[in-house]
């Protein structure tokens, strides 16, 4: 007896799903997600970084001590000082007094803005959100910069304005490039602090190298000069440290009142610091 023939089954291909598109050649959809998909650029990281040291609260600590000292004892300088004492130096000078300390305020800022990250373990978030490492570094440079620079020269053109005010018959010289100089100055100094604390990665050892950067070559000279074979390097030390950079910028040295030797050295050190920061940060790991 033969057994009756089953009809033949009819081979289905699967149906793409009404919210996926099908790839070309293949039967099965591939996703397509609702949400736009931006390609990321130096924008979003400059954002992210804005959002970031305008919300910790070193960064008002920091900032708020920094004007503290410039102001505080710009203003109490330009009180004990006499309409005769501007003839020769730009009503700004009092802002130097207080930048000598201040400075130590935007190194430490500088060095916090990336180390306390390494410190919490937060630069991991950060570099999943943004795994190119070079554009977080940079974004963190601009914002820094930005910020350190416009304090800065708001806090010695406050003192410049006060101090003329007060002492409105004095013969003061023209102060706006020792505002924009003097600002420019400290303002790489923290920009030097953020590049050692990239290399660093430790908040306490970064900001005790820039103290030393900073302090060592302003008292090293002094003992320096006491032998004859090493009294050239300390008179070099003693001409390029901070504070008598910083002097240079403000007038107190007639002969070259514009400091641009000191501003120079300090923007290739800097510059040096920020490439060894750069090659560092793609050759290790977080």
């Amino acid at each position: 007896m033969s057994t009756p023939q089953q009809p033949p089954t009819q081979q289905l291909a699967p149906q793409a799903a009404p919210d996926r598109q099908a790839a070309p050649g293949t039967p099965y959809s591939l996703y397509t997600s609702p949400i736009p998909v931006t390609r990321t650029h130096l924008g979003h990281a400059l954002a992210s970084e804005w959002t970031k040291i305008k919300s910790v609260r070193s960064t008002m600590w920091t900032l708020g001590v920094f004007l503290l000292l410039v102001v505080g004892i710009g203003l109490l300088v330009a009180s004990q000082t006499q309409d005769e004492d501007f003839g020769n130096v730009p009503y700004t000078i009092t802002a130097f007094f207080g930048l000598v300390l201040g400075q130590i305020c935007l190194i430490t800022l500088g060095v916090l803005v990336i180390s306390s990250e390494y410190g919490t373990g937060m630069i991991r978030t950060t570099f999943t959100a943004s795994p190119q490492r070079h554009r977080v570094l940079a974004a963190k440079l601009i914002i820094f910069f930005a910020v350190a620079f416009v304090v800065s020269a708001f806090a010695i053109g406050f003192v410049g304005l006060m101090t003329e005010a007060m002492h409105s018959g004095g013969e003061g010289k023209a102060w706006g490039g020792t505002v924009v100089m003097g600002a420019l100055y400290v303002s790489l100094l923290g920009v030097l602090a953020l590049a050692v604390g990239s290399m660093l990665r430790h908040s306490a050892g970064a900001i005790t190298a820039m103290l030393g950067l900073v302090l060592v070559p302003a008292i090293l000279p002094a003992f320096l000069m006491l032998s004859e074979s090493m009294r050239t390097i300390g008179e070099k030390m003693m001409e390029y440290n901070a504070p008598n950079a910083l002097a240079k910028i403000f007038g107190l040295d007639n002969e070259n009142a514009a400091g641009g030797a000191q501003l120079g050295l300090l923007v290739g050190l800097t510059a040096a610091a920020i490439a060894g920061a750069f090659v560092l940060l793609d050759r290790r790991d977080v």
